[in-house]
């Protein structure tokens, strides 16, 4: 039996994941680069290790191969804004962004739920991704907030809260 696209697309949907927003820089440049990402996990505990993965036709893909560093920005429910933003293909996805820089000049966006900078350590060949491997060297996070999350193909939202 074989799997169609289509149909395997279709089941992947059936689990839910956190929407993250994968960022990096161009090393000689500095140019920013930013990918909405939720095929990420995380890998190790010792050493803390996570890994996200990238289709191997990403426009930036070369800005994460080439800086050595990452952050992965975990984006919270009030952030949809951002992931659809960083999804698009627009040449112009940073205009009118300040961000305030991390390891390896790396764009860490604010008020995220967690942002993790990172060392990257390995890439992977995943058929058509790459699997990119990094050791998290300084993290931070809110204690308070809902993760924003994607499920079949859609944001959810969170029930308000009564009262």
């Amino acid at each position: 039996m074989s799997v169609d696209q289509r149909t395997f697309r279709k089941a992947l949907g059936c689990f839910a994941s956190g929407v993250t927003v994968v960022t990096s820089s161009h090393p000689e440049t500095q140019a920013p680069a930013g990918v909405t990402v939720s095929a990420f996990s995380s890998l190790s505990l010792d050493p803390p290790l996570v890994l996200f993965c990238l289709a191997s036709k990403t426009s930036s893909i070369d800005t994460f191969r080439a800086n050595g560093h990452f952050a992965i920005n975990v984006l919270a429910e009030t952030q949809r804004d951002l992931s659809i933003r960083f999804a698009s293909r627009s040449e112009d996805k940073w205009a009118g962004m300040t961000c305030e820089r991390g390891l390896g000049g790396v764009p860490l966006l604010a008020g995220c739920l967690a942002t993790l900078e990172c060392k990257l350590v390995n890439t992977i060949d995943g058929g058509d991704h790459v699997i990119f491997v990094g050791e998290v060297k300084n993290l931070t996070h809110q204690e308070g907030g809902q993760p924003l999350i994607y499920f079949r193909g859609a944001y959810l939202d969170f029930p308000s809260p009564v009262g």
